[in-house]
């Protein structure tokens, strides 16, 4: 099949993607990348019908091809409906026992798509999920939900598929078993446009790089021609007008787990885990996808039940000890992919800001001038200022994730948790994001737990590592040249 976009412009949200103007032959994938709030994300909806495009575009699909002569869009997370088909999900739901029941499992999501239990078998051992053949939607992980709604667009490929950020929240290993497989079925006849964002992590399938700024064409250019001349540009937040100190915390461990076991069922997601965090600590939490990061932050969150069947301590107090979970969240500043994709993103941009101080999805109480000031120093310091009132569904996905690791600081809480923080960030921002994360540590005495897949993205204030291998710990010293194991 053939695309030939001449001249074509796209309109959404008072936003113009103009003069688009490429071509692609048989055999030939492209990724569109840029900068956050360039249009990758709108020109690639707009490729598969869903946004209005003036202009000529052209896809000419193969008549000889067997496979579906449509364009498919996979969005960068899928929205889970129960089966009494009431609720497409809330924060923190897979861990609701009494929700995961009313949810379909993964097989009986599948074969919604394509009755084949052979293929899904397959393509669940490929890429290393087998396990979750059975279990219910609403308990996968972060990176376990995107090799599944993965898995589902590539049961019945369409001769176009447009994936988006396909590579986010994935661990080393699956994103080579993805890579594979893209190959594979590119090899078939599928033709891939790809949005890439921070990592540049393009397909060996891909041929083309399609390049975009502020809304226009930058360059169109084969992969290995980009790839050659393409430097990142630095640049810094300026953290140096924010009010941050050392502050005189009463505790001296942020964190302390002993023994903390978690089950499923029958699968032991934590088996007796022990940890320490200590006040002014920098720990890297690592492990592939499904190996229980998220769970054991949520028991340190306060999102997880079963935090009250172990023996936690949060800043010196067990849980459970009469405490709200209002009372553990004000001391913690968090960001994960999940309270990304419940967030209530119908409010303002700085209201998301704002919502920090209460820790809640939304702003529901009124601020005090201070923090109205704090808000505002904040923005200013991140260069988002003049974005304060939009709507925050009415910025691009990687603005979104930027407001809400504001959020995650604005209360200077004493300990931060950065789950893969910067899922969504182009490579600008996220370089300048770990820079600002060393800033605060070098200047503060704030406990860090940190979640990553990619070793350019962990700061280097980071000096211990905690890392799950089914349910089980190792816990080594850390830094970005070598990292020597301290115990088992």
């Amino acid at each position: 099949m053939q695309i030939i976009a001449n001249y074509i412009t796209v309109k959404q949200n008072n936003f113009e993607i103009k003069d688009i103007l490429f071509s692609l032959k048989d055999n030939e994938n492209l990724v569109i990348t840029g900068p956050s709030g360039s249009g990758k994300t709108s020109l690639a909806k707009a490729f598969c019908g869903q946004l209005f495009i003036t202009g000529d575009l052209k896809i000419v699909y193969n008549k000889e091809n067997n496979l579906l002569a449509k364009a498919v869009y996979v969005e960068q997370r899928y929205s889970i409906k129960n089966r009494s088909n009431t609720i497409d999900g809330y924060y923190q739901q897979r861990y609701n026992s009494s929700d995961n029941e009313d949810s379909y499992t993964v097989l009986e999501e599948l074969k919604f798509i394509l009755d084949d239990e052979q293929r899904v078998d397959f393509l669940l051992n490929e890429l290393s999920i087998a396990y979750l053949k059975n279990k219910p939607l609403l308990q996968l992980s972060s990176g376990e939900h995107k090799r599944f709604q993965l898995i589902k667009a590539l049961l019945n490929p369409a001769q176009l598929m447009i994936l988006d950020e396909p590579f986010i929240g994935l661990d080393v290993a699956s994103r080579k078993k993805l890579n594979d497989i893209l190959s594979n079925v590119s090899e078939k006849g599928t033709k891939f446009i790809i949005i890439a964002g921070a990592h540049h992590h393009f397909p060996d399938c891909v041929t083309h790089v399609l390049e975009l700024e502020n809304g226009r064409q930058k360059t169109f250019i084969k992969k290995e021609n980009f790839v050659a001349t393409h430097q990142a540009a630095t640049y810094f937040f300026d953290s140096s007008s924010l009010p941050l100190q050392h502050n005189n915390w009463n505790f001296e461990n942020a964190i302390l787990i002993k023994n903390a076991t978690v089950k499923y069922g029958e699968r032991t997601i934590l088996n007796n885990i022990n940890w320490q965090v200590k006040r002014g600590e920098r720990w890297l939490l690592k492990g592939k996808n499904g190996a229980g990061k998220s769970t054991l932050m949520s028991l340190v969150s306060g999102d997880n039940p079963q935090a009250y069947a172990n023996e936690i301590y949060l800043f010196d107090k067990r849980r459970g000890s009469g405490e709200s979970i209002w009372d553990i969240k004000k001391n913690i500043g968090f960001v994960s992919p999940e309270l990304y994709a419940f967030f209530d993103k119908n409010i303002s941009c700085f209201d998301t800001v704002a919502s920090g101080y209460f820790d809640t999805i939304g702003l529901y109480k009124k601020l005090s001038q201070e923090q109205i000031n704090h808000i505002n120093d904040w923005m200013k310091a991140l260069n988002v200022a003049d974005l304060a009132q939009k709507r925050l569904a009415n910025v691009s996905s990687g603005m979104q994730r930027l407001f809400l690791l504001i959020r995650a600081f604005i209360k200077n809480p004493p300990l931060l948790i950065f789950d893969e923080p910067c899922q969504g960030l182009d490579e600008f921002q996220t370089e300048a994001f770990v820079k600002l994360v060393d800033d605060i540590c070098e200047r503060t005495d704030t406990s860090v737990v940190y979640i990553s897949h990619y070793e350019n993205e962990i700061p280097n204030c980071v000096t211990q590592v905690l890392e799950l291998e089914n349910g089980n710990q190792k816990i080594y010293f850390f830094n970005k040249k070598h990292s020597t194991q301290l115990t088992q």
